[in-house]
């Protein structure tokens, strides 16, 4: 049964890396590379700290004069360091399944990109793990439909381009996946019992603080 399993991954990775192209080349690299990213993270950064800028009503008293967004931000940084920290400094070393660029079955089968072959080990994909967290997290904050879709698709096109790049296996990317999820549903947790979160008070616009019971 494991080895079928095994098999499939396997079937399911060499079909998507088999389907290649210059350009897709390119763009799967761009995507990849955790540097392009950086103007997204500004922007949602930027984002909460237009919405909620305000201190949040939290019966934590130290938090009670330090603005909401940076409590939200600094959960995020928290979640997306814990993801990374648990796929690459944990899992990846316990589990110990080496890379499809690292097994000597596949070697000249895989299309590789630039040569590029990664770490050793991939189980979990912290790609998929970090972003994961990191666009779960701000959506359950931000709570737009719009937003949450936008940010899905950016995960899901981080994790197509890894299996793309032959670096990763499927189920390294959904196992990375879980761990995303679970670790921002803790973070949510958290800023709940913080007060930080579920109260409109900290938005800063007149229409959403009228309709606040503690203003």
């Amino acid at each position: 049964m494991l080895e079928q399993l095994l098999h499939i991954d396997t079937e399911i990775l060499l079909a998507i890396n088999g389907w290649h192209a210059p350009w897709a080349d390119t763009l799967m690299w761009i995507i990849s590379a955790k540097e392009t990213w950086i103007p997204l993270y500004v922007l949602l950064i930027g984002l909460l700290v237009w919405r909620y800028r305000k201190p949040a009503p939290t019966p934590v008293k130290w938090l009670q004069k330090v603005p909401a967004c940076m409590v939200m931000i600094l959960m995020i940084v928290l979640a997306v360091g814990a993801a990374d920290f648990i796929a690459s400094g944990i899992l990846k070393d316990w589990v110990a399944r080496p890379r499809p660029t690292r097994v000597p079955e596949l070697e000249g089968v895989l299309h590789l990109v630039n040569g590029y072959k990664s770490g050793q080990y991939g189980f979990a994909s912290s790609h998929a793990a970090n972003t994961m967290a990191c666009g779960l997290l701000f959506s359950m904050i931000w709570r737009n439909k719009i937003a949450t879709a936008g940010l899905m698709l950016w995960v899901a096109l981080n994790c197509y381009s890894r299996m793309y790049l032959g670096v990763h296996y499927p189920t390294d990317i959904i196992g990375g996946l879980l761990l995303g999820v679970l670790v921002a549903v803790v973070a949510y947790q958290v800023l709940r019992l913080l007060g930080v979160v579920d109260c409109r008070c900290c938005v800063d616009d007149v229409v959403e603080r009228s309709n606040c019971k503690d203003v």
